[in-house]
């Protein structure tokens, strides 16, 4: 018996990355999983991350596990393109339990985003794809929960979200994945008393295949944290599974930082 036997979850930017691990992880625990992306098969942008695929998309690899799995293309800014999702999850399943709100990401370089000079157009579009696109993807499925008063949302920040680049340096990004700790601190205040539970992973740098085909070239930053490296996607995963199961039953509105106790600016 697996902890989630019974359960449908709901996973955003899940065709490749952290989020596809975190699908991966809760259909291994028995939950049947939607997996939502602008493309089910963006894993072909990078080929470390192709290369670590198992069948042609994250859809295919839960089938292959023995689960049910729906495939959604969209763009999680879209909050109608949510609610539809949501509708055909329920209509296909007949619950919602979980949300991972993992979809996000960045913008242009590090550099060219500092706080005092920020451009218009990658704060718009950082802000739609990190908070916007949490907001929306909670907004949609909570009168299910709600309904059902059940439910397990994590939603996801960052360590820039918690501590400031020392150059001031993609400030865009860091000032959206604050603002989605605080969003989640407010809405499990909002919907405990539905029986919901609400929180946010914060994960530090963690060697998925993209981020490992980028910095191929660049310096390492194991040196920022007090365990000397990075973390892997199955390390954070793990935290995935203590929030979205009963483990966690008596935690809400917490913010987890899962870094290796990064300190930003250390040498």
């Amino acid at each position: 018996m697996g902890r989630l036997d019974g359960k449908t979850a709901i996973v955003t930017g899940a065709g490749r990355g952290l989020g596809r691990v975190y699908a991966l992880r809760l259909a291994s625990l028995g939950a049947d999983v939607a997996v939502v992306d602008k493309s089910l098969t963006s894993f072909k942008e990078f080929q470390a991350e192709a290369d670590l695929m198992t069948a042609g998309s994250t859809v295919e690899e839960i089938e292959n596990l023995g689960r049910r799995a729906l495939g959604f293309e969209f763009d999680v800014a879209d909050r109608a393109a949510q609610e539809a999702m949501a509708r055909a999850v329920f209509e296909a399943w007949g619950r919602i339990d979980i949300l991972v709100a993992n979809a996000g990401g960045g913008s242009s370089t590090p550099m060219a985003t500092r706080a005092s000079d920020l451009p218009t157009k990658d704060l718009e579009l950082v802000i739609e794809r990190n908070l916007y696109g949490t907001i929306f993807s909670v907004n949609a499925v909570a009168p299910y929960m709600k309904q059902a008063r059940a439910g397990k949302i994590v939603t996801i920040s960052s360590g820039s979200g918690g501590q400031a680049d020392p150059a001031g340096s993609y400030a865009h990004y860091g000032t959206a994945k604050a603002a989605i700790a605080m969003y989640t601190r407010y809405l499990a205040q909002d919907v405990g008393e539905y029986g919901i539970r609400a929180n946010c992973l914060a994960p530090g740098y963690t060697d998925t295949g993209r981020l490992l085909q980028l910095s191929a070239n660049a310096p390492g930053t194991a040196h920022q944290n007090a365990l000397r490296r990075h973390g892997t996607p199955e390390e954070l995963a793990n935290v995935v599974e203590f929030l979205t199961t009963d483990l966690s039953s008596f935690v809400t509105g917490a913010v987890i930082q899962a870094d290796g106790g990064t300190v930003l600016g250390a040498v």
